[in-house]
């Protein structure tokens, strides 16, 4: 049986570079404990903006516009090649990667950072990119919206994935459109946490009839780093668990296999077989047999949505 890891740790926050670095050395590790498939969580390329639920818009608009620079220097440009040792690693291991990553597109201005995750195929080729549907509350001060170019589910060695980052997985739609592409591993990089996100997850594993793969940030205010600004003031405990993980790996059908790994660092590893998948879908298949398609219906508009198109 085929073995996927999820990788559950913090990255070298706020810093691109290193944790890029931090993200090769973790493929290594995975790859050889035996993992063909990889995921890290959202946003782990330099890390999650974790400070937009403690500075509120006003409070200290000089401190978040401080961070904001942070991360806007340290985001992700594809075509810079940025992702390129990761995308080396893959190819070195043979294994698919998924990474969560702040991408700044250059394209249109520059000044728009964007929640994306990327595929890696095992030769080291991206598969997909796909940007966060519709940031969270505060995240709207952090990222822009994506669009339905990405929203696709990729043939890989390891089976039929797709990816839908936090709090997209509650939009029904989204999910609907990536179970109508024959989804086996339905990947889910988040920033959530928490019994009541593993039971979505579980619910997205009955429903869809697929593997599920939440990737949960753990994160500790001493992984901040001393040069965070005003961390005194907004994190004074250094052992605080911002976030506590949650990764976790779930059946179709939803039974939990794999954690959930709370408020630990380290590598989630799991077997998965996707005849799992075929044999869930003989009782539902909510895009088959289990649709109602003389009542309802979906259009998904996957063409890129860009500001001005020069002639």
């Amino acid at each position: 049986m085929p073995k996927l890891a999820v990788i559950q740790q913090p990255p070298s926050y706020l810093n691109r570079e290193k944790s890029v670095s931090d993200a090769v050395a973790a493929i290594a590790k995975a790859a050889g404990g035996g993992a063909k498939l990889i995921v890290f969580p959202e946003a782990f390329i330099p890390g999650y903006p974790v400070w937009i639920w403690r500075l509120r818009p006003g409070t200290d608009s000089s401190v978040s516009a401080r961070l904001h620079a942070l991360l806007q220097a340290n985001a992700v440009n594809l075509k810079r090649g940025d992702l390129a040792p990761l995308a080396e690693a893959a190819r070195q291991y043979a294994v698919t990667v998924v990474c969560g990553m702040n991408e700044r597109d250059e394209d249109f201005g520059g000044g728009t950072i964007y929640n994306a995750v990327a595929v890696l195929g095992p030769d080291g080729s991206l598969l997909n990119r796909h940007r966060k549907l519709m940031p969270t509350n505060p995240e709207r001060m952090v990222w822009g919206f994506g669009d339905g170019s990405g929203l696709k589910v990729i043939d890989t060695p390891c089976g039929r994935i797709g990816t839908l980052l936090c709090w997209e997985n509650f939009m029904p739609l989204a999910r609907y459109a990536l179970y109508a592409q024959g989804i086996d591993i339905y990947i889910a990089p988040t920033y959530d946490a928490g019994d009541g996100w593993i039971g979505t997850l579980q619910h997205i594993a009955r429903e869809g009839c697929c593997w599920v793969v939440g990737a949960g940030c753990a994160l500790r205010a001493a992984d901040l780093g001393s040069d965070f600004p005003e961390k005194a003031t907004l994190y004074p405990d250094p052992e605080e668990w911002i976030n506590p993980g949650d990764s976790v790996v779930i059946a179709p059908g939803g039974k939990i296999v794999a954690g959930p790994m709370r408020k630990e660092v380290g590598l989630l590893f799991a077997d998965f077989d996707n005849a799992q998948v075929a044999a869930a879908r003989r009782s539902l298949d909510v895009v088959g047999h289990y649709s109602r398609p003389d009542i309802f219906s979906l259009q998904v508009n996957r063409q890129p949505q860009v500001p001005v198109k020069f002639h």
